[in-house]
């Protein structure tokens, strides 16, 4: 579907649910993704699903549906109807959050010491070693090294984070990855 298109369902799609289910706009331009087309001639609604937690909305003429199960899964929970329900405030209070976090882990000693490591598992990154593992299993297995010797700079880091979960762990670990990677691409432009 051509992006004019799919701009003007965006549109209907936050229209509707303000006015349907009082959802915030921003959040549905944040965390929606257009899916496409079911059903047929008049019968056609068009699905949408949350990044996060797959659940879908059908969006028919102006109209929008939570679709409350998919599958044998139940979805649009009290706690994601709320999510969805945020208040602009309570959304740049979250970005806002999420800065910190990033700007804290690419800061942070763990990421400086092992950031070339982590960055090596990227192949779009300059300095790519061919035939590596994937970036998240790279982490990973930084992550399960460094707690096997009880590394100050992990305990320090999952203090911060407020979690051990070792997959939680990586997968803030690489998050200022992305942004490097995109910033060297950015430079290498000019």
């Amino acid at each position: 579907m051509n992006p004019a298109k799919t701009k003007e369902l965006f549109d209907i799609l936050r229209a509707a649910c303000a006015r349907q289910f009082a959802f915030n706009p921003r959040r549905i331009t944040a965390e929606m993704r257009y899916v496409g087309t079911q059903g047929h001639g008049k019968d056609i609604v068009h699905v949408f699903r949350d990044v996060h937690t797959h659940s879908q909305i059908v969006l028919q003429s102006t109209f929008a549906t939570l679709r409350e199960k998919h599958g044998d899964k139940p979805h649009w929970t009290e706690a994601e109807r709320a999510h969805y329900k945020s208040s602009d405030a309570e959304i740049d209070a979250e970005l806002a959050a999420k800065q910190a976090e990033l700007d804290y882990v690419a800061h942070c000693q763990l990421y400086r010491d092992h950031r070339e490591q982590l960055l090596s598992h990227y192949k779009d990154w300059p300095g790519y070693q061919l035939g590596s593992t994937s970036p998240r299993e790279a982490a990973r297995a930084l992550i399960d090294v460094l707690s096997a010797a009880n590394d100050a700079r992990l305990a320090a880091f999952a203090e911060q984070l407020h979690s051990d979960d070792p997959e939680y762990l990586a997968h803030h670990l690489l998050a200022p990855c992305r942004s490097e990677i995109d910033a060297a691409k950015g430079t290498a432009g000019h």
